[in-house]
């Protein structure tokens, strides 16, 4: 089991498509959900150093906040896939 988690906001389409990844994988994580005003976005940008999402944190390959929805499809698949 991994310990990863997804920082996201309902409705985007970014976090969606990391989602599908993680999903197609068969990888479980944790959700936190971010409120929709990037000033209330305290807790990611406390994680990433920006309040943009999605944002990924897997502490077991020492990924403390990763940004940008490509590159975490990217990242799981040579992590992650077979």
């Amino acid at each position: 089991m991994s310990n990863l988690e997804l920082y996201e906001l309902s409705g985007c389409p970014y976090c969606a498509k990391v989602k599908t990844k993680l999903d197609e994988l068969g990888l479980e994580y944790v959700s936190h959900e971010v409120p929709r005003s990037h000033s209330e976005r305290t807790e990611v940008e406390d994680v990433s150093g920006q309040t943009g999402v999605p944002v990924l944190v897997d502490p077991d390959h020492d990924v403390e906040g990763m940004p940008e929805s490509d590159d975490i499809v990217a990242y799981l698949d040579e992590t992650y896939g077979a």
